[in-house]
């Protein structure tokens, strides 16, 4: 007789929040810089070849960290926070608060903070949104619909920055208090090094130059 069999782990997808503007700059950056580190490797005499090389080697990581790596994943169960040099990942017990000031931030259970890289604070974006709210509430101080309001203009009601914040606070409220739960934080050696590397061939190239 065969024994049952077990029930599967329920699995749950990842939201993901990141910076659309981040991606677009990202991307541009790469172009600008491929394409002038391009031409002095191509083009270039003496040893403008080299420094363009390691120029490359240093400054391609870097933007790729700051611009496209950032990103926040986000199930029922966990979060993980990929930021430039570090990835850290923690079940939602393990989170005490997440925060919108002037950056994301999130706080855990023993009082350590993380910022949220991919989850920009615009104040410009705010005060738009404050002067829209400010307007519609003038416009209408009753709260009836206003002629002149677009009713369907939800999004503008909140900062995206905050409306992302709101959602991963609210997922781990519901998540509730399970106690500290662990923190796993892994450096990123693959952004950090080839960085490093460029960085130690530029300082020897101007050095013997």
């Amino acid at each position: 007789m065969t024994s049952p069999t077990p029930p599967a782990e329920p699995t749950y997808a990842d939201r993901t929040f990141r910076s659309p503007a981040g991606l677009v700059g990202g991307v541009l950056l790469l172009l600008l810089v491929g394409w002038i580190g391009g031409d002095a490797v191509f083009r270039g005499a003496g040893r403008a070849p080299w420094l363009a090389l390691a120029g490359l080697l240093t400054a391609v990581p870097l933007i790729v960290a700051f611009t496209l790596r950032p990103v926040v994943f986000a199930n029922e169960e966990r979060i993980r926070i990929r930021n430039p040099f570090r990835t850290i990942a923690m079940p939602w017990t393990a989170v005490a608060d997440v925060r919108a000031g002037y950056s994301s931030e999130l706080f855990t259970q023993d009082g350590t903070k993380f910022q949220l890289w991919a989850v920009p604070v615009s104040l410009r974006q705010r005060k738009k949104v404050a002067r829209q709210q400010t307007r519609k509430a003038q416009d209408d101080p009753y709260g009836r619909t206003s002629v002149h309001a677009d009713v369907r203009d939800t999004g503008a009601r909140i900062a995206a920055a905050d409306q992302a914040v709101r959602d991963l606070r609210e997922m781990a409220e519901r998540a509730g208090d399970g106690g500290a739960g662990a923190v796993v934080v892994r450096w990123a050696y693959e952004v950090i090094a080839p960085a490093v590397v460029g960085a130690a061939a530029l300082v020897v190239l101007f050095a013997v130059g």
